[in-house]
């Protein structure tokens, strides 16, 4: 709600309230306890009234009006229902349905879809209006987000979010009546466009127009092949929202009960992602202080979002030197499993399937870059499941998930500290690299573990630190909007940091492409579910005794027994990698 101090009083069915001038019928409706229909809204994108779901009588007015995008003024009088306004609102609703797919029982997002639910609520019964239907093929060639335009109710949310949140204007309408359609420009397929496979879209689609590309297929394939040594790994940040699935309240940590589902869909090991997030905090840091000491380039930006990997490879080609050159946790973990891991059990690293569990829709495409192969051919990670596509495979195993005793991640790449844990919310990264590079630059143990400096789950975040004899700045961003910002000034030397972290997703992995659809009054991007999912990740940090990366036991043995030093040839060959400037055309 607008926050100007000026007080408007009008009249909403039959009640006077007064609100701040700017607030929207819509919200002043809200403070008197009365919700009215909506589909294109969203509290954190711009205002559009396209869909005119949530339209009201405003007196003297002469015609219905979107409550959504229009501001109160004085003396107004509002007539959010009556018969007529319900009848409206029925016929908008069939008229859309009419325009969509009857396929509601074999939908994604059947049980969980706005528009399925706004027409139960409104009564509609059935379908009154016969008549020719847009037809649009479905773009499945995406590695990581499938575009179905026949069930696109163009309200515009998908087009918002990848401008207003992402910065990315990859979709807009084009065409005009039946034909109009929401897609990249010049009508190109996702991967040949400047997406950047972050999911934003996914989430706020209220219907299934935008889905992830499935990958629970080939999972049970695998899983039903006694050739194949099949394992998995484990996303901090699912840990923090799988449980929402299940119909628990944001912010849940259902770490263990995650675990046992997993080997009961029968995995021969499940391994935890935060393994190889102390892994990434030794590397990235020997990589910080050796920039350090070198004179750059810096500042070193850190490189486990492949979103935002992506969009630094499409948007700031000149900025790549500055990227980490470690892989993602997810790369790292799967490069190890198909090497370490491998030799420890005497197993060929080509049987070895290896799936990863991410809230990350961009990690599909990260899966298939030719940089994450082994020099034999095969890919390190074989598949990657969101959160959705998980949860959606434990209910359809008949797994009880809320009856599941805790288990634990199998040795050796399932032990990990809390700082790996938090890598799943924004600041997290920089958090559990500070806890580390503090002591490396003082050259002694240091008391600290929390900074508190660096947590934030929406906007930008700048500090300072005093470590050793040296004064670090430090810069976070979350959602890419943020992150041009940041860059921005980086680029034009407004601004000179040390260490730059960027999370593409709102709120970082805990807001990412897969994670679950809320059900429970929250939407997509809200703070307050971020920040629950967030606090749970800092909980399970919290509970932990090994909190500091480099002190990680099974990461030293790693190094001791397998990849000799922190950024030596064989880690430098396994846990590192290259970045290109890439352009629209021909992204793969």
């Amino acid at each position: 709600m607008n926050t100007h101090s000026e007080l408007i009083e009008l009249t909403i069915d039959g009640q006077k309230v007064s609100v701040p001038a700017g607030t929207t019928i819509m919200e002043a409706a809200e403070t008197l306890g009365i919700h009215i229909p909506r589909l294109c809204y969203h509290p954190d994108l711009s205002l559009m009234g396209s869909c005119r779901v949530c339209i009201v009588d405003v007196k003297e007015m002469g015609f219905y009006m979107a409550s959504c995008a229009v501001a109160v003024w004085p003396g107004m009088e509002v007539q959010t229902n009556s018969p007529q306004i319900r009848q409206a609102r029925r016929d908008i609703v069939e008229l859309l349905l009419e325009n969509h797919p009857m396929d509601c029982q074999c939908c994604e997002r059947d049980g969980n879809c706005e528009l399925q639910r706004l027409a139960y609520t409104l009564g509609v019964r059935e379908r009154l209006f016969a008549g020719e239907r847009k037809r649009f093929a479905k773009e499945t060639s995406g590695a990581s987000v499938i575009r179905d335009s026949e069930r696109c109710i163009l309200c515009g949310r998908c087009t918002r979010v990848c401008a207003e949140v992402q910065g990315v204007h990859n979709l807009s309408q084009h065409g005009r009546g039946f034909q109009t359609v929401v897609t990249p420009a010049y009508g190109a397929a996702m991967d040949d466009s400047v997406c950047i496979q972050c999911g934003q879209c996914i989430n706020v689609c209220p219907v299934a127009s935008f889905l992830e590309k499935d990958h629970t297929d080939r999972v049970w394939k695998a899983l039903d092949d006694g050739n194949l040594h099949v394992v998995v790994q484990v996303a901090p940040s699912i840990r923090a929202a799988i449980a929402e699935g299940f119909g628990h309240p944001p912010g849940t940590p259902a770490t263990g009960r995650t675990v046992t589902a997993l080997r009961r869909l029968g995995f021969q090991a499940v391994f935890d992602t935060d393994f190889g997030a102390d892994l990434t905090i030794i590397e990235e840091s020997t990589e910080f202080l050796k920039r350090l000491e070198r004179g750059g380039p810096l500042p070193i930006i850190t490189s486990c979002s492949p979103g935002w990997i992506n969009f630094l490879e499409k948007f700031y080609p000149d900025l790549i030197p500055l990227a980490s050159t470690c892989r993602s946790p997810m790369g790292m973990t799967s490069a190890l499993a198909k090497t370490y891991y491998a030799r420890k059990l005497g197993i060929d690293p080509a049987k070895v399937f290896m799936v990863a569990v991410m809230p990350c829709v961009a990690k599909k495409y990260e899966s298939e870059r030719p940089e994450h192969r082994a020099p034999e051919g095969f890919p390190y990670t074989d598949a990657v499941l969101t959160t959705r596509e998980l949860i959606m495979m434990i209910k359809s195993y008949g797994i009880d998930f809320d009856q599941l005793p805790d288990g634990e991640f199998d040795a050796p790449l399932g032990i990990a500290s809390g700082a790996g844990d938090i890598f799943g919310t924004t600041g997290g990264v920089m958090e559990a690299t500070l806890r580390t590079a503090a002591e490396k630059l003082a050259g002694a143990p240091v008391g600290q573990l929390e900074f508190h400096e660096v947590r934030a789950v929406s906007g930008l975040k700048e500090a300072l630190f005093e470590l050793g004899d040296r004064t670090i700045r430090v810069g976070v961003a979350n959602g890419l909007v943020n992150a041009r910002t940041l860059l921005d000034k980086v680029a034009r030397g407004e601004k000179e940091f040390h260490i730059i972290e960027i999370m593409a997703c709102p709120g970082g992995c805990i807001g990412g492409g897969g994670q679950p659809y809320p059900v429970t009054g929250h939407l997509v991007l809200d703070p307050e579910l971020l920040a629950r999912r967030a606090q749970a990740l800092y909980t399970i940090d919290q509970a932990k005794t090994l909190r500091r990366s480099h002190e990680n036991r099974a990461v030293q043995q790693l190094y001791a027994e397998f990849l000799g030093e922190a950024g030596g040839p064989l880690a430098h060959e396994l846990l590192h990698t290259h970045y290109s400037p890439k352009s629209p055309r021909g992204v793969r």
